[in-house]
């Protein structure tokens, strides 16, 4: 019966001992995915912030600017792709959204982003864009990949349509969370301007025609959790200029936009309640089940041989029955 016994805990311990890497190297990579219809919005807002006046053509500043980030999935549009990509994908329809004060619109940028819905890495396809001019990413946009790593990562910057290192800076603590901060500066650079102007009746070409180009930099902020690979904060110290052309009446330049764009404090709290919720989930596939079903194995497999030892022991011999006693005759 014990021998039994042991041969089952052996086999058990057998099972969880193959399960735990499995857990981790073959069901994380495959549960461990962005949702294709995911729905995101974020509000941003610049304080205080410096803004072009498109009537007098003069900066101005302004008690608040506000940026408000959607993100769309696109489930048929991800699965046309992963018929030909061999792997899950995810297609975001993006839109940043400016309004000034009076909740009139400064610009509107819409963005195709097509990536693996486990690393994160872009997949290059039909409709990948920024403002409706084909781009081919690469590097991370929006997020980072699961099990964030302690290095720079190639970033993608939307108004440049260019990537560029974005430096991991340390690891701090925001909200209760272990964070790691990641910074990117972006430098002077000319770049498109957007297709949707605030003035009615403008162009990017008609301002083109005039000579006016417009420059943007910006010193880019993360603070992401690592495990998820989500930033639960995020910031823009964030400068745009209209320079020479015609179109500014012989000045060399005009702020068109300069801000400390934040997260607005409800959003970072909505972010932060999510990201500990799904980190629990990934901790569960990476983490948890992985360390608990190798330990379960190594009980199993010491009580097996516990079990094997007692059915071995040698048991000691029976005590001999006492002799009959001789018959006494006179």
């Amino acid at each position: 019966m014990r021998r039994t016994t042991s041969l089952i805990l052996l086999a058990l311990a057998v099972f969880f001992a193959a399960l735990s890497p499995l857990m981790r190297w073959y069901a994380f990579p495959r549960l461990a995915k962005i949702p294709a219809n995911e729905y995101q919005t974020m509000v941003l807002e610049a304080r205080n912030a410096t803004l072009l006046d498109y009537g007098s053509l003069t900066a101005r500043t302004v008690p608040r600017v506000t940026i408000v980030q959607t993100l769309k999935g696109d489930v048929e549009a991800s699965e046309k792709i992963e018929k030909t990509a061999g792997r899950d994908v995810v297609v975001w329809d993006g839109l940043s959204y400016v309004q000034g004060p009076d909740g009139k619109m400064v610009s509107q940028v819409p963005e195709r982003y097509i990536f693996d819905a486990h690393t994160q890495e872009p997949v290059h396809a039909t409709g990948e864009m920024v403002d409706g001019d084909p781009v081919r990413r690469k590097g991370i946009e929006f997020k980072w990949p699961f099990l964030t790593e302690k290095r720079d990562y190639e970033y993608f910057d939307a108004q440049t349509r260019t990537s560029a290192p974005i430096h991991y800076q340390g690891t701090r603590t925001f909200r209760g969370l272990t964070v790691y901060y990641f910074e990117q500066t972006v430098p002077w650079t000319q770049v498109a301007l957007p297709k949707a102007m605030p003035v009615k009746g403008i162009t990017p070409a008609d301002v083109a025609r005039t000579g006016t180009t417009r420059w943007y930099t910006t010193v880019r902020k993360f603070w992401v959790e690592p495990v998820t690979g989500a930033p639960v904060n995020g910031e823009e110290i964030h400068q745009e200029e209209l320079r020479g052309g015609t179109l500014l009446g012989g000045r060399a330049k005009v702020t068109a936009f300069a801000g400390h764009v934040k997260m607005r404090e409800d959003y970072i709290d909505h972010t932060v309640s999510v990201v500990k919720a799904n980190r629990t989930l990934v901790l569960l596939l990476t983490s948890y089940l992985p360390w608990s079903f190798l330990l379960l194995a190594v009980l199993l497999l010491s009580l097996s041989l516990y079990l094997e030892a007692r059915a071995r022991r040698p048991r000691p011999p029976a005590a001999a029955a006492p002799a009959a006693p001789r018959p006494v005759t006179a």
